[in-house]
């Protein structure tokens, strides 16, 4: 008689299926896990999908009402324990930014009832673990795994919270999913570098990017600046009217498939304060994109080889950003390296590569 293997169930707990880096992380992962024979189940707590995924929806944002208030989210936390516990999970993997101690210290310690895997996706740790390390370590250290994204934000918690737990695992990119989105047609006629990221805060320094860019050989060469994302444009509006680049710059706004784009930019420019391990620069790299990005924490330094597949800037100097800009531009055999290297420089950050991880730290056994 032959033995058949277990059927695993995991249930994947994110904000929403749409516009995040976690978002696509958590979207990607579903897409393996269920190829690989495990029941998935995704649960988000914000009514936006848009990213392509596998397995069941469970959509606790349609219970969201106008007013949000306590009794409402009450009635969310209410019906996840309840689903919770219909349910046998095997596993439990949380890729939610976590900003409230009171309610996440619930969720950790009484609602989650299984192994539980909470995920960091920020250099700025304190978006998903209390600023007391005490608090932190209640919530944390119990826990299956706590998973990061690089060397550096594994080190920045290990000295600040003294966690036990802790594995690196890189954030997935899908190659055949942007294969196959890369070749859509686009409607620009011109030659240009992109950005792509949310900008409803400052973290992305667009603004700051646009100065740089105007002060930059590539407008007189006529190479503009495309900028993928959603936020508040007047502070790019001003920034370009202040720079005279109205005939440069073009403010595209959230794409669904960035990679059409993406795969036909020059390079990209990664201006940003702090990242945890930006999928932007990966997924660039997978279109055969060549990347110009600050050496900011954390992630940049862990994908770009300086002068391989990308180029390395001083942190937070604009003056050299401009400078790398030029570079690439200038030196014809530096952009080819480059570019020729940029898909083969990712592949630890396949999907296959990065899922088998995945499944190696939950000790399952695939079933594919």
């Amino acid at each position: 008689m032959i033995e058949q293997k277990k059927k695993y169930k995991i249930a994947l707990i994110g904000y929403r299926l749409s516009a995040g880096g976690s978002d696509r992380v958590m979207a990607r992962l579903s897409v393996f896990f269920d190829k690989h024979g495990i029941e998935v189940h995704n649960l988000i707590v914000i009514d936006e999908v848009s990213y392509p995924y596998s397995g069941k929806l469970v959509n606790l944002g349609l219970l969201k009402n106008k007013s949000n208030g306590w009794f409402n989210k009450f009635q969310r936390m209410k019906a996840l324990r309840s689903y919770l516990r219909n349910n046998t999970f095997d596993y439990i993997i949380d890729f939610r930014f976590r900003t409230k101690p009171l309610q996440e210290l619930l969720l950790a310690r009484i609602i989650y009832n299984t192994k539980t895997i909470f995920t960091v996706h920020s250099y700025l740790i304190d978006h998903y673990m209390p600023n007391a390390s005490w608090l932190t370590r209640l919530m944390y250290n119990h826990c299956y795994a706590n998973v990061v994204l690089t060397q550096q934000m594994r080190t920045l918690v290990e000295q600040k919270h003294q966690l036990k737990n802790l594995v690196t695992i890189y954030n997935p990119v899908d190659s055949a999913e942007i294969d196959q989105q890369s070749d859509e047609a686009i409607a620009l006629e011109f030659e240009y570098i992109i950005a792509v990221g949310q900008y409803e805060n400052g973290i992305k320094q667009f603004d700051q990017l646009i100065k740089s860019y105007s002060q930059s050989i590539l407008p007189d060469r006529n190479i503009h600046l495309v900028i993928l994302g959603d936020g508040d444009k007047n502070t790019l509006r001003t920034a370009i009217q202040q720079t005279k680049m109205e005939d440069k710059v073009l403010l595209a706004g959230y794409q669904e498939n960035p990679f059409k784009y993406i795969s036909k930019a020059k390079f990209l420019v990664l201006s940003s304060k702090n990242e945890g391990l930006p999928n932007v620069i990966i997924e660039a790299l997978a279109c055969n994109t060549p990347v110009v990005s600050f050496r900011c924490p954390s992630g940049p330094e862990e994908v770009i080889q300086q002068g391989y597949n990308g180029w390395l800037v001083e942190d937070q100097q604009f003056d050299k950003l401009t400078e790398a800009m030029n570079t690439m531009i200038l030196d014809g055999q530096l952009y080819q390296t480059c570019k020729s290297n940029s898909r083969a420089s990712i592949a630890p950050f396949f999907l296959e590569t990065v899922g088998q991880q995945w499944l190696d730290l939950m000790k399952i056994n695939s079933n594919e």
